[in-house]
């Protein structure tokens, strides 16, 4: 099973999906500084929440660069 994924909260997609869609321009395909941005931009309790949100961000847009 190549292809399988890692499995991810419906709270982190849906604030994945919210903060990539407010703050579009803040974000980029790169994980480190996607880190970054999210401190700029949302209050995390915890880093590895932060962590696995910016990774979901970065997996958002690097799909939509592979559309394009």
């Amino acid at each position: 099973l190549k292809f399988m994924g890692r499995v991810r909260t419906t709270f982190v997609k849906a604030l994945g999906v919210k903060v990539n869609t407010k703050y579009k321009n803040k974000f980029k395909n790169d994980f480190q500084h996607n880190k970054k941005a999210l401190d700029e931009v949302a209050e995390m309790h915890s880093k590895k929440l932060r962590n696995v949100i910016a990774g979901y961000v970065t997996t958002l847009i690097r799909k939509e660069e592979r559309k394009k």
